[in-house]
């Protein structure tokens, strides 16, 4: 397998992750924190994951905006983790 395969593999899961917590985005949600900030950084990045999964690429500059974002909304540090 190439890194490639091994990346769509990655963006695939990460799109599905993003499907099965759809019901766990919002800043109003009754539920973990944990799982609302996966469902929030699943969210963020699900284009980009798309965009790999169909061989493209996409700007890393702009995902990195997104997950500073989920920290702005759910008063988290996911991009210190991430970034």
């Amino acid at each position: 397998m190439d890194t490639s395969d091994q990346s769509k593999l990655l963006a695939k899961a990460l799109y599905e992750i993003r499907l099965l917590l759809s019901g766990y985005i919002g800043s109003s949600v009754d539920a973990d924190m944990s799982v609302r900030v996966a469902a929030h950084i699943a969210h963020a990045l699900h284009n980009e994951a798309l965009a790999v999964c169909e061989g493209k690429t996409f700007d890393l500059a702009s995902a990195a905006s997104k997950i500073k974002a989920v920290d702005g909304l759910l008063g988290q540090r996911v991009s210190e983790r991430l970034l």
